[in-house]
């Protein structure tokens, strides 16, 4: 797996709740490539969870979520919003656990809209949540000018 360089990290205002190493109640994710795929390594914490010791459902689409904007920033070199996403939870996750993994795809493409699966697995590999996604995507000139984005590379492209 390559590191994703995040592209926003030292820009003034960057405070992304799911992705910004700066954002003190953040979730703090970082991404590695994979193939065709993205991937999250994230260790869950008693402060996002629902039930006793269970991570909490809005957290879970949270990260799914996030990881399809990277898929679209790493895979496409650009970004967009997301328009759609589908969740099923499958499986409990322990806010006990050690490490879960989050992993996405882009499915297909029409245009700007972009369909994507997203999972996440927990510390035993195992399938507990899933996700479905349409994303729309925006052009590499409006990316720039309004979410300041120039491009992603992995640690090794540098």
């Amino acid at each position: 797996m390559k590191k994703i360089i995040n592209p926003w990290k030292g820009i003034d205002g960057y405070f992304c709740f799911a992705c910004s190493p700066e954002n003190p109640a953040g979730l703090h994710m970082e991404f590695y490539e994979d193939g065709d795929d993205i991937v999250s390594l994230w260790k869950p914490t008693k402060y996002v969870q629902g039930w006793f010791n269970t991570l909490h459902g809005g957290i879970q689409s949270t990260l799914l979520d996030e990881l399809g904007a990277w898929i679209i920033v790493r895979k496409l070199q650009t970004t967009g919003v997301t328009s759609r996403l589908e969740v099923k939870y499958k499986k409990r996750i322990s806010t006990n656990d050690a490490q879960l993994t989050v992993r996405g795809r882009i499915t297909e493409q029409k245009r700007n809209a972009v369909f994507l699966e997203t999972e996440i697995y927990n510390a035993q590999n195992e399938l507990c949540t899933q996700a479905k996604m349409v994303y729309f995507i925006t052009s590499p000139e409006r990316a720039s000018k309004e979410f300041y984005f120039n491009g992603c590379k992995t640690e090794d492209e540098v």
